[in-house]
């Protein structure tokens, strides 16, 4: 219990939980008219506190990598980062205020700053120390095919299967089964017959050769209780997460419309907010030349981010009754397409090189620019 419950996790729990104990006996006054200096000092706190809870998520969910080794231990760590995204993403359509598109802003968000702005960096930083990179041909091919639907399905088919940008009740239903079942058979394929698809090169030869690909039943066995004691404090962390998702969504409501900001800026700020600790792990990965890392990290996490929000947005739409606008704008649309494009292109060659990633960081400013004009 040491070893997991150190001095930083205690602090980081003590910090998430204490936030949260602040804010509910100060309830009452925040829901007055804030002077903007104080909102934006206030909501800048939560955010930090935010932050670093999810810091400590991420840790927690890479010594659960560490434990159970690839893909397995990956998943953990995408799918931790991917439930905090829809977290926020429902705390925010459930707050106060019209959100109609915040789903579609922040998947969109998180595309690009996956696919484009973090992959960029990653090819650079590893490009540079590293010569011959490369990543799993299989493993990265299995997840374009998944990004390829479920994008479509996120920001594409709306505008056909509904009415203004929102699926009809009928059509929303369908997309919740089909994309819930594809999501899981994905799953038991990235965990089963397809596991060494999404491991880095060579594994395949070395499997077995050492403690680290020892079968997860063996794990289990072995370090049954560090692994229950890091799984509790992951959830630990991530509750204080959830609890102050509410309070930030309305004061960054609040602050963006006393700004004038374009609307899409709420979905990038949680998206940058979110995939923060994730970001410094995936440059980690690829500046020790860990390529398909890299690629479970980012391309693993979209594909769970796309394959947990849509049923979870369109579940809440239709529970709720609120409209949910997920069409696309063809500007987006077509950077999406551009992204997957040379996405293919960067990880079908034989060794990837920072100007691959230079060619990513190029369409991450365009749709900077995009958000802007």
């Amino acid at each position: 219990m040491r070893s997991v419950l150190t001095r930083t996790a205690v602090l980081r729990l003590l910090l998430g939980w204490g936030s949260f104990g602040v804010l509910l006996a100060f309830a009452p006054v925040l829901r007055n008219r804030l002077p903007s200096p104080l909102l934006w000092l206030i909501l800048a706190a939560i955010v930090a506190v935010i932050i670093v809870c999810a810091f400590g998520v991420v840790t927690e969910a890479e010594h659960l990598a560490h434990r159970l080794g690839d893909p397995y231990g990956t998943l953990v760590l995408t799918l931790s980062i991917a439930a905090i995204e829809v977290i926020l993403i429902s705390a925010v359509m459930l707050g106060p205020g019209e959100h109609q598109t915040i789903a579609r802003d922040s998947v969109m968000a998180v595309s690009m700053i996956i696919m484009n702005l973090v992959v960029g960096v990653a090819l650079i930083v590893g490009g540079l120390r590293h010569r011959g990179l490369r990543a799993n041909r299989d493993g990265v091919s299995a997840y374009l095919a998944m990004l390829i639907v479920l994008l479509a399905v996120a920001f594409a088919f709306p505008a056909f299967l509904g009415e203004s940008g929102s699926y009809a009740p009928a059509a929303a239903i369908a997309m919740v089964v089909l994309v819930v079942l594809l999501y899981a058979f994905f799953l038991q394929r990235q965990m089963g017959p397809q596991k060494t698809d999404f491991q880095e090169p060579g594994a395949r030869l070395n499997a077995g050769a050492g403690p680290s690909h020892a079968s997860v039943r063996t794990v289990l066995t072995a370090h049954r209780r560090e692994l229950v004691a890091r799984t509790l404090l992951l959830l630990a962390l991530v509750l204080p997460i959830v609890l102050l998702s509410h309070d930030m969504a309305r004061l960054l409501d609040v602050g963006l419309d006393h700004l004038g900001a374009p609307v899409a800026l709420s979905g990038i700020l949680i998206a940058m907010i979110v995939f923060l600790p994730e970001t410094i792990t995936t440059v980690r990965a690829a500046l020790v030349g860990e390529m398909q890392r890299v690629s479970n990290l980012c391309h693993g996490a979209l594909v769970s981010t796309a394959g947990l929000t849509i049923p979870a947005v369109l579940t809440i739409g239709l529970v709720t009754g609120e409209r949910v606008l997920l069409a696309e704008s063809p500007m987006n649309l077509l950077l999406l397409g551009l992204t997957l494009l040379l996405t293919m292109a960067t990880f079908s060659a034989r060794r990837v090189n920072p100007v691959h990633g230079a060619a990513h960081l190029l369409l991450f400013v365009v749709y900077g620019i995009s958000v802007f004009v």
